[in-house]
């Protein structure tokens, strides 16, 4: 039945439950277009909202302008830096001319550059103090000004030092070899700590056949692409040739070096020394101190007089005044008056020597220069608690003249060496007698042997008379043989021999066996290892970079953020506008100066001198990430002492060797590994980064240094861990399903009881820990989480922090001309077992 609806009543509509569904709305996007935010404010924005917004937000158009602005900036910039070097306004271009073979003649290149026909006008000859074969060159054609010098690559130390500060290098090749070992050896140093711009140069192509020349250039650009893959040769037989050299030196592109463009250097060009008065200095005359001129060009940063300066080879020193004389290579020779610059100083101008007075451009305030301190100072008394009565100083005074000196095994406490019974005298007496009798023996043997020979000659003679003469003829030849042999023996060092065969050995060894030491015997393990301490996680487990420190860390300088320190004085150099600006020409008085500096010049060494960044006179712990040179295959073993050069210093050190890793704690290296890189720990002075670091070694029998490794500065950062690792074995002795009987890791049950809680492991990757002791002969019952297998290793892992040694010394002796070694030393498997 249908309920009919009447027509008079009105139809109720449908209102929605609490339950009714609802949709979400279209996500259109979290912001509103230009067209929606313009149409709402209408114009009216709040002022802070409109600046905001202009500084976030910019048009298209504006964003291009402000790229093509700063490229433009930049690009401006270059080109007045570019400009600069050689100009007026700025340093003469530096050139030195170094030579890769034995074959060829530096002074013949130089010769050629002098010449009138390159349109040069030579200014000045010798203008570089020490070095004969260097001259000063002004182009009025090209409006630049060059400063060329030849220097004998045979001195590996003086050719570092006068690349680092060279403009431009230019390489003199053999027209068929290209470069010998020696000038290959060199270009890996150079490599090495930075190569500015420079440029190939070959003679003789000219004096070759028509038809052969093409092929000459083709096989030597095929010898030098391996190092130089883009750059140009250039043939230099001619004057127009010397012509093409220049125009590229002039206009090519400078490579930009971090260590030296960061701060203020200067090469020597004049240096006189005027020794302290007996009121001023120590001590008087040539031995004595004084203070060193030092006249040349300001070059990358501007100069400041209450900062020190570093003279490579021969430490930090301390300025008193900046001198400026008339430039001896002006590029106008007319002379120009002198107008004043910012701040009072003199503006740097071109003039005759004879007719500008030097002018004083600054002198140092001694409330404001620099300290030469090195060290912190250090008390002996900080943290004391007690002061010891005048008894015990006493009794201390008295007990430390009565103390013996005497030799006792590494890891041995006092107490335990008072206990030792000094044997020296009856051990010294037995030898003596063993000696003794051992040279006997061998006089008895020679004499019974010389015996029998004679009778057994006189045997043979007696039979025939041509055995005799090819006797003789034998004789002769072995007489021939024996001297021979004995000639080659005279240039052999057998101490060396023998400290290279057990070197050898030692790195074979743990290259075999990393980090596996044996448990002594006559010493409880206990005391001969507790030092060491046992790590459940060589990574996660903690280890407190301020526990136990050596008395040597009260005396470096430690950052509170090594980075942050770096960055803010950097920036603050980049941004240095005060004291001798780039490009004048100075002379520093250096105070306080050996006369050995002087002697060094007289030698003909260059004098290069660079102004130091604030706390680079400070001694820290350095790390430096090297990697080792593949022509050295020597083993170099940790706390070794190399030479190094670093930046523009050069010291010699023991370091410590690590591995590079993420980790706050890290494994320290016994050998120099080849095949990875490889951090060094040494104590130096401060040195921010960029700088290219070389590691030499010096033979121990001729002097000569070899390259060793070659890397660059790391951090500066004495809390850095090294960890070294020593690893116990054992041998497992009866083995169960989860336990084992392990012996010969100790010999003893007190030393059992002493590393009960430290993990072991097993070489096949088992994990296990001491149970119980078996007996008292160091058996023990030790549990695994897996069987173990017959021929697997039981090891126990300990660790110890270790530091580099304090054998910092800034001054290196001159090494001997290099030589390339003969060959190495071969061990067999059977020698090493």
């Amino acid at each position: 039945m249908v309920k009919m609806v009447a027509s008079g009543e009105k139809q109720q509509g449908h209102r929605s439950g609490i339950y009714k569904q609802k949709n979400k709305g279209h996500k259109h996007g979290k912001h509103r277009t230009k067209g929606e935010i313009e149409r709402e404010n209408k114009g009216r924005v709040s002022v802070t909202a409109l600046t905001k917004k202009q500084r976030k937000e910019q048009k298209k158009m504006d964003r291009r302008h402000k790229a093509n602005q700063l490229r433009r900036n930049k690009k401006d910039m270059v080109l007045t830096e570019k400009r600069r070097l050689g100009s007026r306004d700025g340093p003469p271009h530096l050139v030195a001319v170094v030579s890769l073979h034995a074959g060829v003649d530096a002074g013949a290149i130089t010769k050629l550059l002098r010449g009138e026909g390159a349109g040069g006008v030579v200014h000045q000859e010798r203008c570089v103090s020490g070095i004969s074969d260097s001259f000063g060159l002004i182009l009025p054609r090209f409006k630049q000004r060059f400063t060329f010098l030849s220097y004998s690559t045979s001195e590996m130390h003086s050719l570092l030092d006068v690349a680092r500060i060279a403009d431009s290098l230019v390489f003199v090749l053999d027209s068929t070899e290209g470069w010998d070992s020696y000038g290959d050896y060199c270009l890996s140093c150079l490599f090495a700590q930075g190569l500015p711009s420079h440029a190939l140069v070959c003679q003789g192509v000219t004096d070759l056949p028509v038809k052969k020349r093409v092929e000459s250039r083709r096989a030597l650009s095929k010898i030098t692409e391996v190092r130089f893959p883009d750059a140009r040769l250039f043939p230099l037989d001619s004057e127009q040739d010397a012509t093409l050299l220049l125009r590229h030196l002039g206009t090519q592109r400078q490579r930009k070096l971090g260590f030296r463009s960061r701060r203020s250097h200067l090469l020597g060009q004049h240096v006189t020394f005027t020794p302290n008065s007996p009121a001023e200095g120590t001590g008087g005359g040539p031995t004595g101190l004084g203070t060193l001129c030092v006249s040349g060009y300001v070059r990358g940063r501007p100069l400041r007089v209450d900062r020190l300066v570093h003279i490579s080879g021969h430490g930090d020193f301390q300025l008193s005044q900046i001198d400026a004389p008339s430039d001896p290579l002006p590029l106008n020779l007319t002379p120009r008056p002198a107008k004043p610059g910012k701040g009072g100083d003199v503006d740097m101008l071109d003039g005759d020597e004879n007719e500008a007075p030097v002018r004083v451009l600054m002198t140092a305030d001694p409330s404001c220069r620099e300290s030469l301190q090195t060290e912190a100072e250090v008390d002996p008394m900080d943290g004391e608690q007690t002061w010891p009565t005048e008894t015990e100083l006493l009794e201390a005074e008295e007990a430390r003249k009565k103390k013996r000196v005497m030799k006792v095994p590494k890891g041995t406490s006092d107490y335990q060496a008072s206990w030792i019974v000094d044997d020296n005298e009856e051990e010294n007496g037995e030898t003596d007698e063993e000696s003794s009798d051992d040279d006997d023996d061998d006089m008895m043997d020679e004499a019974m042997d010389g015996e029998d020979d004679e009778n057994n000659s006189q045997d043979l003679g007696s039979c025939c008379g041509e055995e005799d003469e090819e006797e003789e003829e034998e004789e002769v030849c072995s007489t021939e043989r024996a001297g021979a042999d004995q000639r080659y023996d005279e240039h052999m060092d057998e101490a060396a021999e023998e400290e290279g065969l057990k070197r050898y050995r030692e790195a074979r060894a743990n290259e075999m066996f990393p980090d596996e030491v044996d448990t002594p015997l006559d010493a409880a393990a206990r005391i001969r290892f507790q030092r060491y301490r046992g790590l459940k996680s060589f990574r996660s487990s903690p280890w407190d970079p301020m526990e136990n420190l050596p008395l040597n860390y009260s005396r470096i300088f430690q950052f509170q953020s090594f980075e942050r320190t770096r960055h803010r004085i950097l920036a603050e150099a980049a941004a240095e506008e005060e004291g001798a600006m780039v490009g004048w020409y100075v002379t520093l008085h250096i105070t306080d100066v050996p006369f050995s500096v002087m002697e060094s010049v007289q030698s003909g060494n260059p004098l290069v001198l660079v102004s130091l960044l604030p706390h680079e006179q400070k001694m820290s712990v350095m790390h430096v990430l090297v990697r080792r040179h593949p022509s050295n295959t020597e083993p170099i073993k940790s706390k070794e002492e190399l030479v190094f050069h670093c930046g523009f210093r050069r010291f010699r050190a023991s370091p410590i060797f690590s591995q590079h890793t993420s980790a706050d704690k890290h494994k320290m290296e016994r050998f120099l590994r080849p095949d990875a890189p490889t951090v060094v720990s040494v104590y130096a002075p401060i040195t921010f980064s960029p700088a290219g670091v070389l590691l030499f070694k010096q033979r121990a029998a001729d002097g000569i240094q070899d390259l060793v490794a070659t890397g660059s500065l790391l951090s500066c950062d004495p809390q850095r861990v090294v960890l070294k690792r020593i690893v116990l074995s054992g041998h497992p002795f009866k083995i169960n399903r989860r336990s084992a009987v392990v012996r010969y890791m100790f010999f003893n049950r007190d030393d059992i009881m002493w590393f009960k809680p430290v993990e072991l492991r097993t070489k096949w990757g088992r994990r296990g820990h001491i149970k119980e002791v078996l007996g008292t002969h160091g058996h023990m019952k030790c549990v695994f989480d897996n069987q173990l297998r017959s021929q697997d290793t039981v090891l126990m892992n300990l660790y110890k922090r270790v530091y580099p040694r304090w054998t910092y010394d800034p001054y290196v002796p001159l090494p001997l001309p290099w030589v390339k070694r003969e060959g190495t030393v071969e061990i067999d498997d059977l020698d090493m077992e």
